[in-house]
Order: C-alpha cells, then structure tokens, then sequence
C-alpha cells in the first residue's frame, strides 16, 4: 500500500564498516611513520645538519602528498597507457573521480589516502641514505622526479587492477610487507 512518512537515508550496504575503520587506522598509523622517521633520521646526524636531515622527511610528506593528489593516484591506478608502462585517468586527476566508488566494501578515497601514505613515507626512507648528502632543492627535484618516474609506474604494475605484474601468474605479484612498493 501507498503510505506517507518520514524517509531516512540509508546507511550504504556496500561498505565494509570493519575493513574500512582499519584502512583508516592503518593510514594514521603509516602517516605518524613520517614523523618518527625524521626524529630517527635527526638523531643519527651531527647537530648542524639535524634540522635539515629533519625537513627531508617533512618535505617529503608535502611534496609527495600534493603530487600523489595531483597526478599520482591517476598514473597509478589509472588504465593502462603508453603500452602499460603507466596508468592514467582524467577522472582520477585532483582525486576528483573517487567520491562514491567503493572498492571491495572501502570507500575509493580510504584507499587513495591509504596508498598516498605509502607514497608518502617511500622517499621519506630515501632522505636516510641522502643525510648530510645533498642540497635541499636537489632533494626535493630528486623526489618529484622518482615519485613521478619509478614510484608511480612501478606501484601501477604492482596494484593496479590491469597492471602487468597484478595479472602475473596464478596469485600474481606478491609485495611481502610491501618491499616492492
């Protein structure tokens, strides 16, 4: 029968409200990564060169954080282009194609930020090996580019759906601890 009342929204059936609640922790727990990573980095220098040694991981984290929203997450879970060399979709430039898409129960963006932290902490690693090293705007030319060339491509053959070591053999890929990417 035809009735009149009040309708809520629906909670989306589709997401996974468990698996989600740990890719958000997860996230947090990779984003505060960073910061110890520049207080271990610091320590291991000599005093002039611990606040520098410092600002590489931070500078990492802004840098490859507005490119991973940029251009990133495009190049690496976009269709394959340029022979699967990388990906891209123009609907995933400025992260603005993820809003209701939800992946396997997770909302794409949780996975978006959850990648992008990884990202993120990749050349927060490297400025390790570069302490006391390098100058500070080679540095940051040095990330964008690696980002940009190695990292994204390589996180596209590993993770995305149509990526060539995704399709691999019968399991395809294994990143044990995330190794590879």
């Amino acid at each position: 029968m035809l009735s009149s009342g009040i309708v809520f929204a629906a909670d989306n059936a589709d997401t996974d409200t468990g698996t989600t609640a740990w890719m958000l922790t997860s996230t947090a727990l990779v984003l505060l990564m960073v910061p110890g990573l520049a207080m271990f980095y610091g320590g291991l220098v000599r005093t002039k060169n611990v606040l520098g040694t410092m600002m590489h991981s931070f500078v990492a984290m802004a840098l490859i954080g507005v490119l991973w929203a940029v251009c990133g997450y495009s190049m690496a879970f976009g269709k394959n282009v340029l022979g699967g060399f990388v990906g891209w979709n123009s609907d995933y430039f400025f992260l603005k194609g993820i809003d209701d898409v939800m992946v396997k129960g997770v909302p794409e963006y949780v996975l978006a930020m959850f990648q992008g932290k990884f990202a993120i902490i990749t050349p927060a690693l490297i400025s390790g090996a570069l302490a006391e090293r390098v100058y500070f705007r080679s540095y940051c030319l040095f990330i964008a580019l690696w980002f940009l060339l190695i990292y994204c491509p390589l996180c596209h053959w590993v993770w995305a759906p149509d990526g060539w070591l995704f399709n691999t053999g019968a399991a395809g890929v294994i990143d044990l601890a995330g190794g590879l990417v």
